[in-house]
């Protein structure tokens, strides 16, 4: 346990971990808007698509 303890102050301060530092969340971008409308309207689409295919059985 004591050589342990020596080699802990023998070893430098960079290979410990830091402290947590929160991710500061960014605004979001046009394009981010633009995307997210298109994967919705193919999300509807793909539901009205199964919905045409369940109800035809």
């Amino acid at each position: 346990m004591r050589l342990l303890t020596t080699f802990a102050f023998l070893v430098p301060e960079s290979a410990f971990a830091g402290g947590f530092e929160r991710p500061i969340p960014q605004a979001q971008t046009a394009a981010a808007e633009f995307w997210f409308f298109v994967a919705c309207l193919a999300l509807v689409a793909a539901l009205a698509g199964v919905q045409y295919l369940v109800s035809r059985r």
